[in-house]
C-alpha cells in the first residue's frame, strides 16, 4: 500500500506553510524549492487545499499562501480529504455495486474497519503536532555531534 504523491506532496507543503508563515505569506516557489516539489504540481495541489478552505492566497507583491485555520485546527485527514477524499483502501466500500460478492465477502468489513482505523489517525493528528515533531527531530539534530 502506498500514500499518494497528492497527499505527500500536499502534507509536505502545509507543513512548511504552518513553519513559515510567520514571517507573512508564504511564496509557492520558495515551497518548490524547500520541499523539492515542482511548482507546476505545487499550484494544482495550493489550489485544492485552498478551495478545502484549508489555506489563504495573498496577490502581489508581498503574496503567496497561509493557513486559513490555525495549525492545530487543520488534521492530516483534512488534507488528504481535500486532494484525494476518503482513505478507502478498496472501490467495494464505497460503491458495493463494483464487486458481486460485497455482501458475502469476509474481507470486506476487515477493509472498512481497516479504512475506518486509518481515517481515525488521520483525524486525530494535527498539522501542529507534525510541526511540533519537527522542531524536536531538528533540536535533537543540533543537539549532535559528529567527528
Amino acid at each position: 500500500m502506498k500514500v499518494s504523491t497528492k497527499i505527500r506532496y500536499g502534507l509536505r507543503a502545509m507543513l512548511d506553510i504552518a513553519e513559515n508563515e510567520n514571517r507573512g505569506s508564504v511564496l509557492v516557489r520558495s515551497i518548490a524549492q524547500r520541499q523539492a516539489i515542482s511548482k507546476k504540481y505545487l499550484d494544482n495541489l495550493l489550489v485544492s487545499l485552498k478551495n478545502a478552505g484549508l489555506l489563504r492566497s495573498v496577490r502581489g507583491a508581498k503574496g503567496g499562501y497561509s493557513l486559513a485555520k490555525p495549525a492545530p485546527k487543520i488534521t492530516v485527514a483534512d488534507i488528504a480529504m481535500a486532494l484525494e477524499g476518503p482513505p478507502n483502501l478498496i472501490d467495494c466500500i464505497v460503491d458495493p455495486s463494483v464487486c458481486p460478492r460485497v455482501n458475502t465477502c469476509p474481507t470486506n468489513e476487515f477493509w472498512r474497519e481497516m479504512s475506518e482505523a486509518l481515517h481515525h489517525f488521520m483525524e486525530k493528528t494535527t498539522l501542529d503536532d507534525l510541526v511540533q515533531r519537527g522542531a524536536e527531530k531538528q533540536n535533537k539534530a543540533v543537539g549532535m555531534y559528529y567527528l
